[in-house]
């Protein structure tokens, strides 16, 4: 399926050498606002071809308001926003249409659906996430209007074998470093590991944590629809994700439960809330009102550009 989402709903379409990438959303109110330069901006943090340790693919990543919004506010219908590709190259991929790529999807599509687009990967490229960051970008205006107190900050904490316990407490601490780690000492050893693999024509993989705070408690399900089950499944369908983990992870099968256990308290507010954070904001897949706190782990880019057999 191509769809995620129940009250807010998100469908996504397109192939990455196709005409370009697009989503549709379902659930927004009317009469909400919403700022097509904030969806814009978004785009452009995440736009390619922006330094030396990304894809050089080179896409101006415009985004054009297909349905759903009159003058800056949507109208109750679906919103579709559609984003348009500039810089294909597809015939840079001939040759390799004729053999199946290591490590690549060409394989497990082919076998799937008979007949597929090699160019570029299709809907298995990376170029997807264009439409779920101009979907991402939406849902942060709902939450702004919904529940004004949340803050979403996430940051590279790991590349290859440098990794960061580093919290940031901004988007300007994220956003110094060119590898969006906030540990300047870190930073700088991701940096030239990355020269390295560049000048050798390989990748590595790496780490994405993020933190949510202001979320309220009580959000959640017990048992199929659990926060972190749902949070899992929507990471986890991002090309090239192999692992997810919140509060402690997997670092808490090593601890004992005297350890990892959060006692209560009553904050100044009067609120009952933990006073440590190893369950990462949840219980019993309902929230505690705590920050939740989750990791992501990505597999190295598999396009390189080392002969392969």
């Amino acid at each position: 399926m191509n769809t995620f989402g129940r009250l807010f709903r998100i469908t996504t379409f397109g192939e990455s050498h196709g005409a370009g990438i697009g989503v549709v959303i379902d659930g927004l109110p009317g009469d909400l606002p919403i700022s097509v330069e904030a969806i814009q901006r978004a785009l452009a943090r995440r736009r390619p071809g922006q330094s030396a340790y990304t894809t050089p693919r080179n896409e101006p990543d415009t985004v054009q308001v297909l349905s759903g919004l009159y003058q800056g506010r949507t109208i109750g219908a679906p919103l579709t926003l559609w984003i348009p590709n500039q810089d294909t190259r597809s015939e840079d991929y001939e040759e390799i249409a004729r053999a199946f790529r290591p490590s690549h999807a060409d394989f497990t599509y082919t076998v799937k659906y008979k007949h597929t687009d090699p160019r570029g990967g299709g809907r298995s490229s990376a170029r997807e996430t264009a439409a779920r960051v101009a979907a991402g970008a939406v849902a942060l205006q709902l939450l702004e209007h919904l529940y004004p107190d949340i803050r979403i900050l996430a940051w590279t904490s790991a590349i290859g074998p440098y990794q960061s316990d580093c919290i940031p407490h901004s988007h300007e601490e994220v956003e110094a470093s060119p590898v969006r780690c906030p540990d300047p000492v870190i930073s700088a050893h991701m940096e030239a590991y990355l020269a390295q693999l560049i000048a050798e024509g390989d990748t590595t993989g790496g780490i994405v944590s993020a933190q949510v705070t202001g979320i309220p408690p009580g959000l959640g399900e017990p048992i199929y629809d659990k926060l972190p089950a749902r949070l899992a499944y929507a990471m986890m369908s991002i090309n090239a994700v192999k692992g997810f983990e919140i509060g402690s992870g997997f670092k808490g099968t090593q601890m004992k439960g005297s350890e990892h256990n959060d006692p209560f308290v009553r904050t100044e507010e009067g609120a009952i809330r933990p006073a440590t954070n190893h369950a990462g904001g949840v219980l019993g897949g309902i929230s505690t009102g705590a920050p939740l706190y989750f990791r992501v782990a990505f597999k190295p880019i598999a396009t390189i550009r080392r002969p392969q057999t």
